[in-house]
């Protein structure tokens, strides 16, 4: 091995990097999407606009309507007008549900007759819809429970459910989401600053430097991507503070086996770009390509928005193509459960972590070429 001849060109990445601007990059792009993504990705609904139209108008009626007052999931108002208005105003997007407690509905209630409420849900953002509708039906049994109670109303042989959420008990969006966009960050951040090391000698000619040394084929691929992977690696701790400090997610698990699964990720993220540098010859091609196929993989097949087990078909098979899957859950067991590598699978997806590097640095320095073509 050329060991002075490769200290050479990193050194010369190195200097590259600071001339042309491109170390702020490495640490503001990843930090700025987290950050972004964090605070903008919300699944769960808070304060939904629902407009409650009580026919009643008694004690029952107006203690179920009480219900969904003074609550962060709903912003909840009474008015005097007809199921047409109220219907016109969700097509106008001022409301997103509405409740109809019908006339008769305290007088069933008193005489044990089965009582009927409509609801009406805005579903053109279907899960959006859904997470409204089950809030408005968990807050009616709520309801419809302390009613029966103060009427003396005594139901037997039913179930009682005693719920735990486990590892999110507060059901914290930032904690289910963030974990996940850190996957995200490091396959999008080194792949692009990858992407672009062999394109831009290609681009300038410098790269006629590289065939008339005599580096391999490798070493020379290890000689461009190792500054890269360094300064890369300090991301894992600035990720790893904004996590815990500013989004104030909890961390269960090891620190060196987020550590070490962060640095095999990133080795596979630089791959990934290096092999899009080796097989394109201009710098916006690479770029575009690479956004391509790492952030439309990152969102879909991270588990981060929807679980893989939810997955089927092709969908799943893709899934588990690409690594984001496999770092993912190592993620999420690090930051949320804490089981660590007492887990078979995370022992299984380290391994498989490992793969992807071995396979992808070697497609790499089967396809780069040392001649002109």
């Amino acid at each position: 091995m050329k060991i002075n001849i490769i200290k050479a060109y990193m050194l010369k990445e190195f200097k590259e990097l600071f001339r042309s601007r491109l170390i702020v990059m490495v640490y503001l792009m990843p930090s700025m999407i987290l950050l972004l993504f964090g605070y903008g990705i919300k699944l769960d609904v808070s304060h939904a606009r629902i407009l409650i139209l009580d026919y009643d108008q008694s004690k029952y009626s107006l203690q179920l309507a009480s219900k969904f007052e003074h609550t962060k999931y709903f912003n909840a108002k009474s008015l005097h007008v007809s199921e047409q208005e109220a219907l016109r105003m969700i097509k106008q997007a001022k409301e997103d549900a509405i409740l109809i407690i019908p006339a008769s509905f305290e007088k069933n209630l008193l005489q044990g007759k089965k009582s009927e409420v409509g609801v009406f849900v805005d579903t053109s953002f279907p899960t959006r819809g859904a997470t409204i509708e089950a809030y408005i039906q968990g807050t009616i049994i709520s309801a419809v429970q302390e009613i029966a109670k103060s009427l003396g109303i005594v139901q037997t042989g039913l179930i009682q459910i005693d719920n735990r959420n486990l590892f999110n008990q507060a059901m914290r969006d930032e904690n289910a989401i963030v974990p996940g966009l850190i996957g995200l960050v490091l396959l999008i951040a080194p792949a692009i600053l990858a992407a672009l090391l062999i394109v831009k000698e290609k681009e300038r000619g410098t790269i006629f430097n590289f065939y008339a040394s005599p580096l391999s084929r490798g070493e020379f691929l290890f000689a461009k991507l190792f500054p890269a992977f360094l300064l890369h690696s300090v991301n894992i701790f600035i990720l790893l503070l904004l996590t815990l400090y500013v989004f104030d997610v909890p961390f269960r698990g090891s620190f060196f086996l987020y550590w070490f699964a962060s640095e095999l990720y990133i080795l596979i993220s630089i791959s990934i770009g290096m092999l899009i540098s080796i097989i394109t010859s201009r710098q916006i091609v690479a770029v575009v390509l690479t956004l391509i196929i790492t952030i439309i993989p990152g969102f879909l097949y991270s588990g981060m928005l929807m679980p893989i087990s939810s997955m089927d078909g092709a969908s799943k098979i893709e899934a588990h193509i690409f690594p984001v899957m496999y770092y993912n859950h190592i993620i999420y067991d690090t930051f949320l459960i804490g089981q660590g590598l007492a887990s078979q699978k995370i022992l299984l997806y380290l391994g498989i972590l490992c793969l992807y590097i071995f396979i992808l640095f070697a497609i790499g320095v089967k396809l780069l070429k040392k001649e002109m073509k």
